[in-house]
């Protein structure tokens, strides 16, 4: 009888009554979060592969520090790392790391006299060997700095500036 006073019929009630979702709703929610996230993953690993990066970075240019303390002592560049061991000016030997502070980048010294030396960072292991524009970074006693992608190309300006 209240449906007949109010002028609205049992039918049209129960169609505005908002207790449920259709299906359609359901997937156009279920696309919209499916396309947020196929955009947000993808920036969000480059982001955090360009953030690691700077591990590599910040290595290399400890080891140029940790080198020109070195040259002092030896008036020589040193051409092996080893952290467990002391300085030796006759082995060339200095006492540093080869890997990074998180162990995301192995450093070597691919040369080292009197005159100068030049080092490279590599990725060692994921997440990092999928960054490919910045397979290789590099420094050398004069401070230039290089950097190689996976088909040895150079990169330099984008894996050194960001």
């Amino acid at each position: 009888m209240s449906a007949l006073r109010t002028g609205r019929s049992r039918h049209a009630h129960r169609s505005r009554d908002p207790r449920g979702v259709s299906l359609i709703e359901l997937l156009v929610v279920l696309l919209a979060i499916g396309i947020l996230a196929g955009i947000a993953v993808p920036a969000y690993r480059a982001q955090l592969l360009r953030t690691n990066r700077t591990e590599g970075r910040a290595a290399l240019l400890a080891l140029a520090v940790a080198q020109e303390k070195f040259y002092l002592e030896c008036h020589r560049y040193a051409m092996e790392l080893d952290p467990a061991q002391a300085p030796d000016c006759e082995t060339q030997r200095l006492r540093f790391a080869p890997a990074s502070e998180r162990g995301r980048y192995q450093l070597e010294v691919t040369a080292a006299d009197a005159l100068g030396w030049s080092a490279t960072a590599t990725p060692d292991g994921p997440p990092q060997d999928a960054d490919a524009p910045c397979q290789t970074l590099g420094l050398d006693s004069t401070g230039h700095r290089t950097a190689k992608d996976v088909a040895n190309a150079d990169s330099s300006l984008g894996c050194w500036s960001r």
